[in-house]
């Protein structure tokens, strides 16, 4: 595949408006950790801004949002490990996030049973993780799809469930180019929901998140299973369900 594709003047004459909704779940857990220690409501938000003030500083644009919307933006710390469109090292962040939150329960889904996958004398958690999805609305004027026209001819690279080094290529020369999303289809989703990257907390239109849902995860030796009880949904991940993975293909689902 040439990368002549994706030169930043190719990126930035292919740039198209793009607007829309996005979700993303995070881990509920701090909110009660940081609960344990106080003893009310309004000293825990005080507790959550300290915290917040000891982390990496935040590009100046992004100073304003949500913590839910701006934690991922957060520069001064080094990224253990690389992600699709985020080399590792000390590399500036991106905010990933689903079109709904069945493709957003997915992608979580997928990477706490990675975590199983690569520990596998880790027994199955006893209990339900509890994970907080929220809404975001974003816009911009220059996106690139990676599902449509051209890109979607080099489907197999930016879909490949381990190598993320052709994201990663597409992704620095987008930020040269000004690109602030990137939209792509779901690795991990069985339906290949679509997905959004975003670049830069520019695009997002609110500062703070525009609705809430919580959602129980559990893990056990039949596969992933999620809940959420308003509005009610659920959905179960079988053990062939993100088996395309070779790493995923070889959990070891009997544990004690």
């Amino acid at each position: 595949m040439s990368s002549s594709i994706w030169t930043p003047a190719a990126l930035s004459s292919d740039a198209r408006p793009l607007a829309g909704t996005c979700w993303r779940l995070v881990e509920a857990q701090h909110r009660v950790s940081t609960l344990k220690l106080v003893d009310s409501v309004d000293e825990q938000e005080m507790l959550e801004e300290l915290i917040q003030a000891s982390k990496p500083s935040l590009p100046p644009e992004c100073h304003h949002l949500h913590y839910l919307l701006s934690t991922p933006f957060r520069y001064g710390a080094v990224y253990p490990t690389g992600s699709r469109f985020r080399g590792a090292g000390l590399t500036e962040g991106v905010l990933y996030a689903a079109n709904t939150p069945m493709t957003a329960v997915a992608e979580v889904a997928f990477y706490r049973l990675l975590f199983y996958a690569e520990s596998p004398g880790t027994p199955w958690p006893a209990n339900s993780a509890e994970y907080t999805a929220f809404r975001a609305e974003y816009a911009t004027k220059r996106a690139v799809d990676l599902a449509k026209g051209k890109y979607a001819k080099h489907r197999a690279s930016w879909m490949h469930v381990t190598d993320y080094a052709p994201c990663q290529a597409f992704a620095e020369a987008a930020r040269a180019a000004g690109i602030d999303v990137i939209r792509y289809t779901s690795v991990r989703d069985p339906q290949q929901g679509m997905n959004v990257a975003l670049l830069t907390c520019r695009a997002f239109v609110k500062p703070r998140p525009t609705s809430l849902q919580t959602w129980h995860i559990r893990l056990s030796d039949a596969g992933v299973h999620a809940v959420c009880e308003q509005p009610r949904s659920r959905v179960t991940y079988g053990r062939r369900a993100f088996a395309a993975d070779p790493r995923i293909a070889k959990v070891r689902w009997e544990r004690p």
